[in-house]
């Protein structure tokens, strides 16, 4: 609304991508409003960000699995008296198992978080984002790019951010609303073990520490860049679709996931 300060709104900001992305903004001047459901970490990151220099975060511990965060999330914001001028959607997780014997509810719910909340508040505040000559980042994953068998949905949830952005890039683009698709590759962030893959570790050609691929993102964004997929052996990675059959793709994709799946224990929830 006229007259509201303009911060940016952050989602899944407890740790990870999204806590990277929330030092990132906070660094470069902007008043920051973080979300998640871990109010305990988010205080603490905010904690961290104030000492630091910069002005202390506000904290929103928010569902976003939830039908009314939206709401819940604008009707917090107005009591502030502050709009989004930059909306960051970071939050989501990941199973890995097949489709078939996956927790079905579990994988709505993953739909629900990834696709449905995501789009909802990247819609929400559209009139604000053009008021403020602002931006919206999404952030999809090198993912977006496959078919994924062995994680079926998250894959699938993947390529509608990455779909649903860039379409949303060229829409905006007259309001002066930069629109930007974050696709990162493998991040070590605790979302391989949330997911019940066997390790933490990423590949050394396509591993990318969460502070770099917070910043790609925020350059490219204030750059007004479409699409941003950090590291080089990553860029390379996506563009296999280009040149391979989708067959190939499909056994290289579930040959890879097979030998990355935790056996012994099962999903585990992210913090949103």
């Amino acid at each position: 609304m006229p007259g509201f300060r303009p911060i940016a709104l952050i989602t899944g900001a407890s740790s990870g991508i999204g806590a990277e992305l929330a030092r990132v903004f906070a660094a470069h001047g902007h008043e920051v409003v973080m979300v998640a459901r871990n109010e305990v970490q988010l205080a603490a990151l905010a904690d961290s960000i104030g000492a630091a220099g910069h002005p202390r975060p506000h904290v929103l511990a928010v569902d976003l699995g939830r039908l009314d965060a939206g709401a819940r999330i604008g009707h917090e914001l107005a009591a502030r008296g502050v709009e989004p001028a930059f909306v960051v959607n970071n939050a989501g997780f990941g199973l890995a198992g097949s489709a078939a014997e996956l927790d079905r509810d579990e994988q709505l719910a993953m739909v629900d978080l990834n696709v449905r909340s995501l789009t909802e508040l990247s819609l929400r505040w559209l009139e604000s984002l053009a008021r403020h000559r602002g931006g919206l980042l999404n952030v999809a994953s090198v993912a977006g790019f496959f078919p994924g068998p062995t994680m079926a949905v998250y894959y699938a949830s993947k390529a509608y951010v990455l779909s649903f952005t860039e379409a949303l890039s060229q829409e905006l683009a007259p309001k002066g609303v930069r629109v930007t698709a974050l696709c990162p590759g493998p991040v070590a962030t605790g979302f391989q073990q949330r997911a019940g893959l066997a390790s933490n570790e990423t590949p050394p050609l396509l591993g990318r520490s969460a502070a770099k691929v917070a910043r790609d993102g925020y350059n490219a964004l204030m750059a007004g860049r479409r699409r941003v997929v950090p590291g080089i052996g990553n860029k390379l990675l996506a563009s296999l679709p280009r040149v391979l059959p989708r067959g190939v793709l499909l056994n290289l994709i579930h040959s890879h996931q097979k030998g990355r799946r935790r056996a012994s224990t099962g999903p585990q929830w992210p913090k949103r």
